[in-house]
């Protein structure tokens, strides 16, 4: 039985073997705004770093779902978009955006 193994993991991106680059650079922006906000929700002192980092994650992965054009680029952008949310609700539960 042949299938296809995929050893490169932008080749998730690149699903139908064309460029897109302003999707792909709103699923990268989604999975790094996700991460720094949910890596600094477990600091209370951090709590403004993580509320604006997931507020402006989960905004550019709403705005990267709207225009994504692969299944590929939709997994990270949810993945993305989960943890920019978890950031973004633990950040706003230890003191909101403000400080």
């Amino acid at each position: 039985m042949a299938q296809a193994v995929r050893h490169n993991p932008v080749s998730l991106l690149l699903a139908d073997r064309k460029a897109h680059p302003l999707e792909n650079t709103f699923a990268a922006a989604t999975i790094v705004l996700g991460a720094v906000a949910f890596i600094t929700a477990m600091w209370h002192g951090l709590h403004v770093v993580s509320s604006w980092t997931g507020l402006v994650g989960i905004l550019t992965g709403a705005w990267g779902q709207f225009i994504s054009a692969t299944t590929g680029e939709r997994f990270v952008l949810i993945i993305g978009l989960g943890a920019a949310a978890v950031g973004f609700y633990l950040g706003m539960a230890y003191g909101g955006l403000l400080g």
